[in-house]
């Protein structure tokens, strides 16, 4: 086996966009995150929605055409 091949593990610490922090272990020195397990609805329970940077209403505007064809089969 070849010996140094592989990356050190060092602790670092992860940093979630809620503010929260904690220490792990890792080859990276600092994680940003955009959802931890003190944000995410499995583990508080709450439904949070998150749009990130407009998907949603991206979305809605590139399939907005076909609601009017919705609209036309429910009228039939």
């Amino acid at each position: 086996m070849k010996n140094d091949i592989h990356p050190t593990f060092i602790e670092t610490t992860v940093r979630c966009a809620c503010g929260s922090e904690f220490v792990t272990g890792s080859t990276k020195d600092n994680i940003r995150v955009e959802i931890c397990s003190k944000c995410h609805p499995f583990f508080t329970g709450k439904q949070k929605l998150m749009d990130t940077a407009g998907r949603v209403e991206r979305f809605r505007r590139k399939y907005a055409h076909l609601e009017k064809y919705k609209a036309d089969d429910k009228a039939e």
